[in-house]
């Protein structure tokens, strides 16, 4: 098929009868339960928390009707959780191929249980997903959750998911389960460039005591300062691939960076390279090149709605840009991303358009089959 759209960051919503179909019987009392909310809208009881619907099954919301709470399955489009209707918001929406992203809300419950159980709640996750984009595999492409519990999981679960069929892999945390980046993860970086799967981290790390006990409602200030600042975890890890060596030992690893735009990019890579000139000696840091060239070769971020960062995609680095939808959630422009895409490139060379919209993610994942725009 020809390819003129590909969307490097959507989400599935959990099909009611998910736990019930992948998850190991002996861990049913533990799995996700769906609950009513304060408002008679379905909700996942995870562990002492209640995550409503509303904002990541958002997509016929507006900033006047949106709320966190009183979303229903039996309301919502069925594409929201299911295959082949997805497929059907995919074309009203022009997008042509897409990869799913894990939710992050359950996949932290599951980081914060006994080891074994952690494990299977993220492998009933990944066969779900997998599952979905067989589906239709042309068009779909599944991320997989790498676990959190020790090296051997994760790069046990990696080789899984490129045997399965993933089109790349994502980390809640460092490979080694832990919250600092360490030699015993060197690992999982070197399976991953030897199978090519790209690794991907949605917005940021989450810290591997982590409990979800969050406050039953959400919003207020707290809420705005979050969704404003989604990019701000993203330099401090590309910082810590690349002055730790790791794309000097790796050179064929891709880091993504999934939903956190590119307008930050050029000042960033500035820093890399000013900081590193000025204080490589007395850190005892060297590399073979200079890091800004780093992100450049190893790194890619998902851009959901940044027109400044389109318009200034030279000073990014055209090749490292790839556009997201983040769909269904709150932020989505469904079905008017091809709208968003034209305001956002207006201008700009068509051949950098294509790599941005299409081709920079067709080539990541394998959805090549022709990108003519």
């Amino acid at each position: 098929m020809q390819y003129r759209t590909i969307d490097c960051d959507q989400h599935v919503i959990e099909p009611p009868d998910l736990w019930e179909k992948y998850l190991p019987e002996k861990y049913r009392d533990l799995a996700p339960k769906l609950v009513k909310d304060k408002d008679g809208g379905d909700a996942w009881q995870l562990g002492e928390a209640v995550e409503s619907l509303g904002l990541v099954a958002a997509m016929n919301q507006t900033p006047k009707t949106l709320k966190w709470t009183g979303v229903k399955y039996d309301e919502m489009h069925p594409g929201i959780y299911q295959a082949r209707p997805r497929l059907e918001l995919m074309d009203e929406d022009g997008v042509d191929a897409a990869v799913f992203f894990p939710p992050q809300r359950t996949m932290i419950y599951f980081i914060g249980q006994e080891a074994e159980f952690s494990l299977a709640g993220m492998q009933a996750y990944n066969n779900f997903i997998s599952d979905f984009c067989n589906h239709c595999p042309e068009r779909l492409g599944a991320i997989w959750q790498m676990p959190a519990t020790n090296i051997d999981d994760a790069v046990n679960e990696l080789r899984r998911a490129h045997d399965a069929g993933a089109k790349g892999v994502g980390l809640a945390t460092w490979p080694n389960g832990g919250a600092m980046l360490t030699a015993e993860d060197d690992a999982f970086w070197q399976l991953a460039e030897e199978l090519r799967m790209p690794v991907h981290i949605h917005i940021g790390l989450t810290p591997p005591t982590v409990k979800t006990k969050r406050v039953a409602e959400k919003g207020g200030v707290p809420q705005l300062v979050q969704f404003s600042t989604t990019m701000s975890r993203m330099p401090i890890l590309f910082a810590e691939f690349i002055f730790n060596g790791v794309f000097d030992r790796y050179p064929g690893l891709t880091i993504v960076g999934g939903e956190v735009g590119a307008g930050w990019v050029p000042f960033f890579k500035q820093e890399l390279d000013d900081r590193y000139r000025r204080n490589r000696y007395w850190t005892g840091v060297k590399l073979s090149m200079l890091p800004s060239e780093y992100y450049l070769r190893n790194c890619k971020v998902g851009v959901v709605s940044d027109q400044f960062g389109v318009q200034n995609c030279d000073a990014v680095g055209v090749d490292t840009m790839m556009w997201c939808s983040d769909f269904p959630h709150h932020i989505t422009d469904w079905p008017n991303s091809q709208h968003l895409i034209n305001t956002m490139a207006q201008g700009i060379d068509e051949g950098k358009r294509r790599k941005i919209f299409c081709e920079n993610a067709g080539k990541l994942y394998g959805f090549t089959n022709g990108a003519a725009a």
